[in-house]
């Protein structure tokens, strides 16, 4: 079976499904490789676990405009493409682990969940408000969290936080970035330490953000903490996380760069001026934008979760950082669209106020040195090829 070319064709008719074009998806589901290697690929034995209706779900022609069941097939195929294209991914190997992941409906969470759950883990969602059978419902903002449900966990992946893109930064945003990562990070942390048994591993997510606005200069884990209030937010939501590590959990605090998906977060908020041929530069460009595709950011977390040489900050971005005036020229190309309406620095900060010099206009080359020399191989190093996977 030739599982690229598989893969890379689920990939197109989900993409073109989500972008609500069924027309194109429909075309490809007729694909002499899609109706010949169907059952062969439900009978190959390294996916014979995967549920059929998983795999079916990809190419499924559904006609329901609204947003949640493009997103959940988004994260099927994201999981189904995990599964396949490392046959050394270590989740095949070691099926059957106990995980709990809060923040498991966002964007990297919905992702995640999917493949850990057809890679045959046992998964729990940690979450705000029940939404299924297995959920543990806690409420971070008053301190509440049910300890005895977390008991006997194998790995706990923690994602839950305030989405920092969504509106204006007054200060009542800004409490509330700070709060529901600081906060909850801390209640986790603290109620983990004290089970009686534990999980091994804790994955707690953080952000490139710790670094600040630096410029053009090189960044690493070992690089120091930057001055902004991002840097400061993340040094205290990775000391947050101290409780558990003092206890003997192995913590890693993945610090994640701009997150590429075509349904959410920033590429998402892109398309439609580029699409337009309103799209270009954003100041004067050389700002430096550190990116991991969506599909490379769960795998990190795998990665994260079965490599025990890991622990404390990783950064989870791409070997290839790009200047914005260099993503937003392969942008261009990759949707074959000018990028000649540059936005000001003054016009973003018009619009977006504060979050303008923390997200767009500042400058963060970091490079994933802990990933790289722990043999985690990136499915797209630069980014026109990451762009190309995602759009078309």
């Amino acid at each position: 079976v030739d599982l690229n070319g598989l893969v890379q064709l689920a990939e197109q008719a989900t993409i073109s499904h989500c972008t609500r074009t069924p027309k194109s998806a429909k075309t490809l589901l007729h694909k002499p490789l899609l109706r010949n290697n169907l059952t062969r690929v439900n009978k190959s034995p390294e996916i014979g676990q995967l549920p059929t209706q998983t795999i079916l779900g990809l190419w499924g022609e559904r006609k329901d405009a609204s947003l949640i069941k493009p997103s959940l097939s988004y994260a099927r195929m994201v999981a189904f493409t995990f599964l396949h294209d490392n046959p050394s991914n270590a989740s095949l190997k070691d099926p059957g682990m106990k995980i709990l992941v809060s923040g498991a409906r966002g964007l990297v969470g919905s992702a995640l969940s999917a493949q850990l759950t057809d890679a045959g883990h046992d998964l729990s969602a940690l979450t705000r408000r029940s939404t299924g059978d297995g959920d543990i419902v806690w409420d971070p903002a008053s301190g509440r969290i049910p300890a005895d449900s977390l008991e006997s966990f194998d790995t706990v992946v923690h994602l839950a936080g305030d989405n920092i893109a969504e509106g204006r930064w007054n200060e009542a945003k800004k409490n509330r970035i700070r709060d529901s990562r600081v906060d909850g990070t801390r209640l986790l942390c603290e109620t983990l330490a004290n089970l009686v048994q534990k999980p091994s591993t804790l994955i707690c997510a953080s952000a490139i953000g710790f670094y600040g606005d630096r410029g053009d200069e090189k960044l690493v884990e070992e690089t120091s903490l930057g001055s902004t209030f991002l840097a400061k937010v993340c040094e205290d939501w990775e000391a947050a996380a101290e409780p558990a590590r003092e206890a003997g959990i192995r913590v890693v605090n993945l610090r994640f760069g701009i997150i590429l998906s075509p349904i959410g977060g920033a590429l998402k908020n892109m398309l439609t001026p580029f699409r337009l041929g309103a799209g270009g530069r954003i100041g004067d460009g050389k700002q430096y934008w550190s990116w991991i595709t969506l599909q490379d950011a769960v795998r990190s977390i795998d990665h994260a979760i079965h490599h025990e040489e890991l622990s404390g900050p990783v950064n989870s971005v791409s070997p290839d950082p790009v200047t914005n005036e260099e993503f937003t020229k392969a942008l261009g190309r990759v949707l074959k669209r000018p990028t000649i309406f540059p936005m000001p620095a003054f016009a973003a900060r018009l619009v977006f106020g504060e979050m303008a010099d923390a997200l767009i206009l500042g400058s963060s080359r970091v490079y994933p040195q802990k990933l790289q020399a722990t043999g985690f191989e990136f499915t797209s190093g630069d980014l026109e090829t990451g762009l190309r996977s995602l759009l078309t």
